[in-house]
């Protein structure tokens, strides 16, 4: 785990995407908190959640983490919260918008 960390220090930018994606037991919360800890005030890192923070304890399993690692994140912080569609949702609504406004084309059985 030590040797991950410091090979990750030599990136300017750590980015995680989705982190409340995919359920983590402890031991991997844990290794992400030592990293977290570790780029506290020497590196950046992005994060990327469809939690708000009230409901991290999801990820981390215990309080006491969740709030130590929310409060390293915010401490210079820029948080971007985005409250509109999923643009993926959005591009699907669009293609079925085209499909059901397209003429309909009727082949014919030979």
């Amino acid at each position: 785990m030590n040797q991950l960390i410091k090979k990750l220090e030599r990136f300017e930018i750590l980015i995680i995407d989705d982190i409340s994606y995919i359920p983590c037991d402890r031991t991997e919360t844990d290794v992400l908190f030592t990293l977290l800890s570790e780029r506290y005030e020497m590196r950046s890192v992005l994060i990327t959640s469809n939690l708000a923070f009230a409901d991290w304890d999801k990820i981390f399993k215990d309080k006491m983490t969740t709030n130590a690692v929310i409060d390293r994140l915010v401490h210079h912080a820029h948080i971007l919260e985005l409250n509109a569609e999923s643009y993926r949702l959005e591009e699907a609504k669009g293609r079925m918008k085209k499909i059901q406004s397209s003429p309909k084309i009727i082949k014919d059985r030979i």
